[in-house]
């Protein structure tokens, strides 16, 4: 029955457009954000004051997933719109459920040169060793903890 039914809408593709269409838009619906963990030589970590977070003002630099964007290309994005850092992606080392119907990714990136100007976004940076974290969402201190473990295996 299976080889019949494959046979079918190989030769008629148009019989499951409609019924596809209406099984993705009853499927949920994610935002997607995106973080970066860059560590210096030292193994402190790059943290940014952010504008719109009161709770935790700071935290990793990123943001928001793009429609129809590749995540890595996100934060490459993000670090630069946000401090004119240049960067490229090492590995994704987190992604975790953050919120309802919210999918946060962090990646382990290295900076390609120095911080430039700062956008509208952020009220300042500063590189944190260990143990000065400031309080952080629980996702960002996670994956500040995954990056320095997988540095610490790697050497």
């Amino acid at each position: 029955m299976s080889r019949q039914i494959a046979t079918l809408v190989r030769r008629f593709p148009a019989l499951v457009r409609l019924p596809y269409l209406v099984y993705q838009r009853a499927r949920p619906r994610y935002t997607l954000g995106v973080a970066a963990v860059i560590l210096d030589e030292a193994g402190a970590v790059l943290l940014v004051e952010h504008v719109y977070h009161p709770r935790f003002a700071w935290g990793l630099p990123g943001g928001w997933i793009d429609a129809d964007e590749d995540p890595a290309a996100a934060i490459l994005r993000e670090l630069y719109e946000e401090l004119a850092l240049p960067a490229r992606v090492r590995r994704v080392i987190h992604v975790a459920k953050t919120a309802p119907n919210h999918i946060d990714i962090a990646y382990l990136c290295a900076a390609e040169s120095s911080i430039g100007k700062l956008s509208h976004e952020l009220l300042a940076y500063r590189w944190v060793a260990a143990d000065d974290m400031p309080p952080l969402k629980p996702f960002h201190a996670r994956a500040i903890e995954l990056a320095r473990q997988l540095l610490r295996s790697e050497v």
